[in-house]
């Protein structure tokens, strides 16, 4: 799989909860309240590309505040 493949490919909420730690009731959530990462609707199911999982990680990255 090539890299680009491998961004764009669509991951399934378990999918995104074992890679990234982002536990499926929060994506779940999120999609509800419209604050978590992008989405994809197809039918019924959401799915999610790894690269919107990762802008979505840096957008909400904090400083120390120091």
């Amino acid at each position: 799989m090539t890299v680009r493949e491998e961004t764009d490919r669509l991951l399934s909420r378990d999918e995104v909860e074992q890679r990234f730690g982002i536990s499926r009731r929060f994506l779940e959530l999120a999609v509800a309240r419209r604050n978590g990462p992008k989405f994809v609707r197809i039918g019924s199911l959401v799915r999610y590309t790894v690269k919107d999982i990762r802008a979505w990680i840096a957008e909400n990255t904090q400083g120390t505040g120091r």
